[in-house]
């Protein structure tokens, strides 16, 4: 069996974490969502994995590399072009669109292929998927999971007949019209003669295009309910509920990484904390690196990357701050994910540090205590954070 991860979009419902890292980079305890399915993969002896990219491709390629540091080998296949000006263009070509390009060019989807978005965390029994795929016959199957009925909106849903064969899909549909409550997962195995049906050199999706044909086409195509943990990162909203209930221990593969040193209380290497009039209620992971300062309350669960450091008297609540974050003195955060120069409230809205005093959060390795404005540039103030 072999793999195929999709990682060619832009992640745009995710930014503005997307705006420095492609979705399958984003962090969860410290490690990209891709490297969880990778990990996942090699657990079920699937070795090959070709992986499309795109945008900010040269991120995937680098950390991963030919993935010796999994036990597997990894391929690219890189979607754009390169300018009159040598500058290079993403362009990505769909889903199925990306998988007809890579066949095109070294004949890799020669065996059964199963097919992964790289924005997810999943715990799914490969080998009991694989096992009803064979045993139906089917030529495609889509991996399916029940989600609540006033959630479908939210997701896209199959409909099928009773041994399983699709009908038809419906995408985000309001409750009131939607005919299932089964929700694709983004996970799909395929047989070789899949890829005979998506046209060349076109931009061609799985979802939207390849699954309507194999439909109308009245192919072996079959949904698979199964449960398993699948944690979408679909919003920056799903991203810091992802992250509180990583950090609850809810998700039973993840563990907590760094030394705990207290109940609740998680740090990496060469943290430094001075407990002087300090609160930490746990679930807390302290990055490597980091220092907190005296008076300090932190409220988990919260996550506080690399190299970052809390200042005097700030307070940290339910709140997810990316490596080299410095909080300054005074300053409250409650339930925000602050990421370089921007930060995201719980409920997905986002601002720019220029929005905030200018005495907020600045960036780590800068070692003044307050962050120097551009006299050229006229700041917006408005002061929504607590001193």
């Amino acid at each position: 069996m072999k793999a195929m991860i999709l990682a060619a979009g832009k992640g745009t419902r995710v930014r503005p974490l997307t705006y420095d890292l492609p979705k399958p980079m984003i962090p969860i305890l410290g490690k990209p969502v891709m490297a969880y399915l990778i990990e996942h993969l090699e657990k079920y002896g699937i070795k090959e994995i070709m992986v499309n990219v795109s945008y900010l491709h040269e991120k995937i390629e680098d950390y991963f590399g030919e993935g010796h540091q999994y036990g597997v080998q990894i391929g690219y296949s890189f979607e754009g072009y390169t300018n009159d000006q040598g500058e290079v263009i993403p362009q990505p070509l769909g889903s199925a669109g990306g998988m007809k390009k890579i066949q095109e060019f070294g004949g890799f989807f020669d065996d059964t292929t199963i097919v992964l978005c790289g924005d997810a965390l999943i715990d799914l029994d490969i080998k009991s998927a694989l096992f009803e795929h064979k045993r139906k016959g089917a030529m495609a199957s889509v991996v399916t999971k029940a989600v609540p009925w006033d959630k479908v909106s939210s997701y896209g849903v199959v409909v099928t007949e009773k041994d399983g064969r699709i009908k038809s899909f419906q995408e985000k549909p309001s409750q009131a019209e939607a005919l299932s409550n089964f929700a694709s997962t983004g996970i799909y195995i395929f047989e070789p003669e899949v890829l005979d049906l998506i046209p060349s050199k076109e931009t061609f999706d799985i979802g939207s295009d390849l699954f309507p044909l194999l439909a109308e086409k009245g192919m072996p195509f079959y949904a698979q309910t199964r449960s398993f943990n699948w944690i979408d990162i679909g919003t920056v909203s799903d991203y810091w509920e992802v992250c509180q209930s990583v950090l609850m221990g809810e998700v039973a593969h993840l563990d907590m990484p760094g030394i705990q040193i207290n109940d609740g209380l998680w740090v990496g290497l060469n943290t430094s904390i001075d407990w002087e009039g300090t609160t930490i209620e746990g679930p807390v992971y302290i990055g490597s690196g980091t220092r907190i300062e005296s008076g300090v309350t932190i409220v988990g669960p919260t996550w506080i990357g690399s190299g970052s450091h809390i200042c005097s008297g700030a307070s940290l609540t339910r709140s997810v701050l990316f490596e080299y974050t410095r909080v300054l003195p005074n300053v409250s955060l409650d339930e925000m994910i602050v990421f370089k120069e921007y930060s995201v409230d719980r409920a997905g809205d986002m601002k720019h540090f220029s929005e905030y005093d200018p005495d907020t959060w600045a960036n780590a390795r800068d070692r003044r205590n307050k962050r120097r404005l551009d006299k050229n540039n006229i700041v917006s103030i408005h002061k929504s954070v607590s001193p």
